[in-house]
């Protein structure tokens, strides 16, 4: 696979949001309901992802992963709540092309905009989800004891922060 990366516009928010779904569904598929999995649909996430990116598009980066002209990942950067602190918000495959190196490529696209926003860096991630985790930890990210519980379509989700740099 040959994937290259560019920024993200608003002209991709519909395709992230397409690709968002799948790549969730797909994941989360042995950890939440596929009830719980099919809400919102892709086009709400679509919607999702253009009002958030409205509100964040000058202090956030948009990165999409493309072979030829379809998006086939993406992820998404910004300042975090913690102080000082950069955060990977969202890094997305399509399901299909999981293993095929385009998780790293945006991974060290991420890296390197993490570090000129802040460090540390920090992500959260399903504590269940445990491929997730293994890709993180790879590439040097560590769990750092913080935890919390948020929603995914109502149904309450542990998740794990993980943290790289200071």
């Amino acid at each position: 696979m040959t994937a290259s990366l560019r920024t993200g516009n608003d002209v991709d928010l519909l395709s992230v949001g397409a690709l968002h779904f799948r790549s969730r569904a797909a994941a989360y598929a042995h950890i939440l309901p596929a009830e719980t999995l099919a809400e919102p649909p892709a086009a709400a996430l679509a919607a999702w992802w253009a009002e958030r990116w409205k509100w964040e598009r000058d202090t956030h980066r948009l990165t999409v992963a493309e072979d030829f002209d379809r998006i086939v990942g993406f992820t998404y950067v910004g300042p975090s709540e913690v102080e000082g602190a950069a955060e990977l918000y969202a890094i997305h495959v399509d399901p299909v092309l999981v293993g095929t190196g385009v998780g790293r490529l945006l991974m060290a696209n991420a890296l390197e905009q993490l570090g000129e926003i802040g460090d540390p860096a920090v992500l959260w991630v399903l504590e269940a989800n445990e491929r997730a985790r293994r890709f993180y930890e790879r590439g040097g990210w560590k769990a750092d004891g913080e935890t919390r519980v948020e929603a995914i379509s109502g149904q309450p989700v542990p998740q794990v922060r993980y943290r790289r740099g200071r």
